[in-house]
């Protein structure tokens, strides 16, 4: 399996300026020099699968082979247990095409209402994150991370992005939006809280042991 090593240049798959600075930071760490997708001008592919891996994957492989760099992708979203897993892949398309995720939020809400989602047990979800580090030679690596917690209405704090305001994982008592960038990923490895840190650490464990 291929290793990325202190140094080596990686493009981030992702028009998405959190997602940008949560790898950023998440990268530091191990001296990769990580430029993003709308930097580098490639465009977003259409994300035609029916898996968050499988639109990770295509993410990832677009951009490896159209920057000749080795690429890291996530495909993320919220996925309501109630709701049947909704929004999942359609996470972002939630928020339309000015990606308002307040309105995301809003339509998440009138879901579980409609629902009759008032209880804590009634309002649970999970964040997931599906990673693909793609190689210009077509060799892919993928993992998985997820987080349960609860919805809560109305939305706290003003950190993250996405849906975080809403989302307070399991066993704290802040939303992901009233957490600071450390508090939210809670360290790579085994004290990971999010999902992105989560399946971050996996891949950390698989593609960059070898950094030093």
């Amino acid at each position: 399996m291929a290793e990325l090593r202190r140094d080596d240049r990686l493009v981030v798959a992702t028009h998405n300026a959190g997602k940008v600075r949560e790898f950023a930071d998440l990268l530091k760490p191990y001296g990769i020099a990580a430029a993003s997708a709308a930097e580098l001008g490639l465009p977003e592919p259409e994300e035609t699968g029916t898996t968050f891996a499988e639109n990770a994957k295509l993410k990832a492989v677009a951009a490896a082979e159209g920057a000749g760099l080795p690429a890291l992708a996530d495909d993320s979203g919220l996925a309501v247990d109630i709701l049947n897993g909704l929004p999942g892949i359609f996470s972002a398309r939630w928020a339309g095409s000015d990606k308002d995720f307040d309105r995301a939020m809003r339509n998440v809400e009138e879901e579980l209402h409609h629902h009759g989602a008032i209880s804590p047990d009634d309002r649970q979800a999970q964040f997931v994150c599906a990673l693909c580090l793609a190689w210009p030679n077509g060799e892919t690596t993928e993992v998985y991370g997820e987080v349960a917690g609860t919805l809560i209405w109305p939305p706290r704090g003003a950190n993250g992005f996405g849906y975080d305001p809403m989302f307070m994982p399991e066993g704290h008592q802040r939303t992901f939006g009233e957490m600071s960038a450390a508090d939210k990923h809670g360290g790579v490895g085994a004290g990971s809280l999010s999902h992105r840190a989560r399946a971050f650490a996996l891949f950390a464990a698989q593609c960059l042991s070898q950094i030093d």
